[in-house]
């Protein structure tokens, strides 16, 4: 926790300035009270005080003068906040070499189930589009808050061969940038992130060192996450070809656009990268004005305790 305005701490001077008094208003009491000749007298005219029950309403009144200090103070605290404003662009490689056994039953349709997952998963308002790339880049889903259109194009997502990952990259910046204008307002451009899943090396296409230098001027990074492993292979006219991850120019996209690059061997494993991700775009810190209870709490007490001090003493202390 932090505070906003830390010098309303010196306000906490003015309450112990209350406790040093209390006290000694106590103890100057006590001492006229023994100055008091007539003792049997003084217990027939004077009432009978409740004894250490009269101090628990100050006491109480202190507290809560304590907690109002601290929400003048302004605590705040990291809270998660829905980024409502926030485009995701989901590429997804359709290349033949989706078509390996390496993860059961094979890459693409173990990539279709956890894709499906992030999707529904993805906070609400998120706006979500859809691309798919093999030989040429295709944009299924245009970035929408809805989430059935991209379910059902993940559903039906079918192989081809050839990889373009250089213009599936330029795809979605081209697809961001004309939502973003129509989403634009007094806060400027919404936050934008490309989440691209892929598994082989690009055959075609536009340098995806280039199209991740556009991304990263255009500060939106791309989250590259490595589906398969390093043995997989396909059956393609008749002999086994063999389809290993690219990692190096996955992990390169990643860190030439500010993003991250993870890696994925198994339907699981892809399911909760997924999922961080998730947390990742769906939210963002903020620090938030929490004094609101501190405030209801300080007042409360103050109110008790002058409660308290009417109904023990017959007055407020």
């Amino acid at each position: 926790m932090t505070f906003a305005h830390p010098l309303w701490f010196a306000a906490g001077v003015a309450v112990l300035a209350l406790v040093v008094g209390y006290v000694i208003a106590q103890r100057r009491t006590r001492r006229h009270t023994l100055r008091f000749a007539n003792l049997e007298l003084l217990e027939r005219v004077a009432p009978r005080r409740p004894g250490r029950l009269r101090h628990l309403p100050t006491g109480i009144v202190l507290v809560g003068l304590i907690l109002l200090t601290v929400a003048l103070a302004g605590p705040t605290a990291d809270t998660k906040v829905p980024r409502n404003r926030a485009t995701v662009m989901l590429a997804i490689d359709v290349s033949l070499s989706m078509e390996a056994t390496d993860v059961a039953p094979n890459r693409l349709d173990a990539a279709k189930v956890a894709a499906t997952e992030f999707v529904k998963e993805l906070t609400p308002g998120v706006n979500l589009g859809l691309v798919t790339f093999a030989g040429i880049s295709t944009v299924l889903v245009s970035p929408t808050a809805e989430r059935a259109p991209v379910v059902a194009a993940i559903a039906a997502l079918k192989l081809d061969e050839r990889t373009a990952t250089g213009d599936a990259i330029i795809s979605c910046l081209q697809t961001i940038d004309v939502f973003s204008k129509s989403i634009s307002g007094a806060d400027g451009p919404a936050p934008a992130r490309i989440v691209m899943m892929t598994d082989g090396k690009q055959t075609v296409g536009r340098s995806v060192d280039d199209a991740a230098k556009v991304a990263a001027t255009a500060k939106i990074p791309i989250s590259m996450i490595a589906f398969g492993t390093d043995h997989g292979t396909i059956n393609y006219q008749g002999s086994a070809i063999p389809v290993p991850l690219d990692t190096s120019s996955m992990q390169q996209i990643a860190r030439i656009s500010g993003g991250d690059y993870h890696t994925a061997a198994t339907a699981d494993e892809l399911k909760s990268v997924y999922s961080q991700l998730g947390e990742q775009i769906g939210y963002e810190i903020k620090q938030q004005d929490v004094s609101r209870p501190w405030l209801i709490a300080g007042t409360i007490l103050v109110m008790l305790g002058a409660a308290g001090a009417l109904v023990i003493g017959g007055r407020i202390p």
